[in-house]
């Protein structure tokens, strides 16, 4: 039934705009034209642009895909690191209407062609560091559909020859208006960008993501770390893997600095901290973890006060003693690919600094709760689908719900039906909630190993081991990793009167996997199974995390 406030209060374009990140990037450029929005590499060779170059390059961008037949609804791939022209594709590809697909440089040239055949692109725009693997993939595609090539050649990258494509991407952006005339989406329901998650099968899922779950998780980045303006926020974290947690579209929102770092050591990122004043990063655990062992000759200088952020598995004792030591702020953070990158947080009480560090790391360790503006992020039972008691024991499986979950999987229903049940985004991590309301994950219900921050599917590297024909069984599991957090570990039983040695092992997984999926232990014996004969996992873990570490 109608009230008195549904009458003659009609939405108009006077109170009602679809929201997106693109209005970022246009408010910071007017506001603080002057004001640096990227710098890459250091020194007198660095490249420095201000707020309203950036702008304009994004909008020439824009113009000239426009031009070169990019339209609404179209995928524009970039194979690119964390240089000038991937902050530049955030707002550049989507102010055509089209949708931003950032691949995974680290990925095989076998799932960079599903990629591009999968999403359709119609354009891709590769890093010289990367042209090899662009020509490999594109022969390897399926599809005769054309794909456009575009070369993003860097100065500052030593022997930039390779080539993937025809024309250059300076000399693509030169056709571009830089007073183009983008237009914000129709519907902040638009799909904005196209993330890539292994999940648990061998083909990758493409999520999306959608223009208005993309502007609030930028925003409750923002609030969750109390960003301030012009923030200097270096580039530890690839925006490849989720859009760079829409920290490209935060750091637009303040106006801040993108430092841009190619490499991820620990020389290059204090250099950047000194010279740059940087004041805010983000990574997996194995990003801090080099920091903190890094040698006390490159800390020297390094101000106090520089706040990170830690995703991926849970920040040990180690880590948060040794970050406390050079004066970091650490924030641990969780989500997924499907929720935009972070979607819950784990809030530090003043009180937890009075606790021992045993204690606080135990305290930090947890997810923590939503996101600002996440609806929702519990722990359910999802058979009855009922929030479980918060007692710290009952054991459930993180949901989420609210605009900063992916509109679904591309091309695949049921998966996207699946995912979405019952209102809930399914994170398929299992939890408990302690009495204060945190969430602590206690095992993961699809076998996904978090190795430096990436997903790797077991299932995955387990079909790679079965292709292998000394191998009569096989069983991945994770094992805990000082420096990664996670990484693979292989339990073979081999076919009688089989040889064949762990370096055999990890050669053949090398030729149908990426690098960082590959197992770095490899453990020869009978599997323990049921009387069904299913392999027991569970026994499996107790068997890697007894195994003595080794590099």
């Amino acid at each position: 039934m109608s009230s008195i406030y549904d009458q003659d209060l009609p939405r108009t374009e006077a109170n009602y705009r679809p929201m997106s990140p693109l209005s970022f990037i246009e408010r910071s450029a007017r506001v603080y034209p002057d004001r640096l929005a990227i710098i890459h590499g250091s020194g007198d060779t660095a490249i420095r642009r201000t707020w309203s170059e950036t702008y304009r390059r994004c909008r020439q961008l824009a113009s000239a895909l426009v031009a070169s037949g990019v339209g609404k609804g179209d995928t524009v791939a970039v194979l690119l690191p964390n240089t000038p022209p991937m902050v530049e594709a955030h707002f550049g590809v989507p102010m055509t209407g089209a949708v931003l697909n950032t691949i995974n440089t680290r990925l095989d040239a076998q799932t960079v062609a599903f990629i591009l055949d999968h999403g359709e692109a119609t354009t891709l725009i590769v890093d010289g560091e990367f042209a090899s693997l662009a020509r490999r993939a594109l022969e390897l595609r399926q599809s005769t559909r054309p794909i456009q090539v575009i070369d993003a050649v860097d100065p500052l990258l030593e022997g930039n020859e390779e080539r993937a494509g025809t024309v250059e991407y300076e000399a693509f952006l030169a056709n571009g208006d830089p007073e183009f005339a983008w237009e914000l989406p129709a519907d902040e329901w638009d799909a904005i960008a196209l993330n890539y998650t292994s999940g648990t099968t061998g083909n990758p899922k493409g999520v999306v993501y959608h223009h208005r779950g993309a502007a609030l998780a930028a925003i409750s980045n923002i609030l969750e770390w109390d960003m301030p303006k012009h923030a200097v926020y270096l580039w530890t974290l690839p925006m490849f893997h989720c859009n760079g947690w829409c920290f490209p579209w935060a750091v637009a929102a303040r106006a801040g600095v993108n430092v841009c770092l190619r490499r991820v050591e620990p020389k290059a990122i204090f250099d950047a901290i000194r010279e740059h004043g940087v004041d805010h990063y983000c990574g997996a655990p194995i990003v801090h973890s080099m920091l903190v062992n890094a040698p006390a000759s490159l800390k020297e200088g390094v101000p106090a006060g520089v706040k990170a952020m830690v995703a991926g598995a849970a920040p040990p004792a180690s880590m948060i003693e040794g970050m406390e030591r050079m004066g970091f702020d650490l924030l641990h953070v969780y989500g997924l690919t499907e929720t935009y990158g972070p979607a819950t947080v784990c809030p530090k009480h003043e009180h937890w600094q009075d606790l021992d560090i045993g204690e606080r790391a135990r305290l930090n360790a947890r997810q923590g709760v939503a996101y600002h503006l996440q609806e929702g992020a519990c722990v359910m039972d999802p058979s009855t689908m009922e929030v479980v008691p918060r007692n710290g024991e009952t054991m459930g499986e993180i949901m989420f719900r609210g605009n900063i979950v992916m509109k679904g999987y591309l091309k695949n229903p049921k998966a996207t039906q699946e995912a979405l049940a019952g209102g809930w985004f399914h994170s398929g991590d299992l939890a408990v909630a302690d009495p204060d309301g945190y969430l602590k994950i206690k095992d993961r219900s699809k076998d996904i190993i978090i190795s430096g921050g990436e997903n790797i599917s077991s299932l995955e590297v387990e079909d790679a081991l079965y292709r292998h024909p000394a191998v009569l069984a096989a069983a991945v599991v994770a094992k805990p990793d000082a420096r990664w957090g996670e990484t693979p570990c292989a339990f073979i039983e081999l076919k009688e009167g089989a040889e064949v040695t762990a370096e055999d092992i990890m050669n053949h997984c090398r030729q149908h996997m990426a690098g960082y999926k590959v197992p770095r232990h490899v453990v020869f014996c009978e599997l323990p199974k049921t009387s069904t004969g299913k392999i027991q996992k569970f026994e499996l873990r107790k068997k890697a995390e007894a195994l003595d570490t080794v590099a």
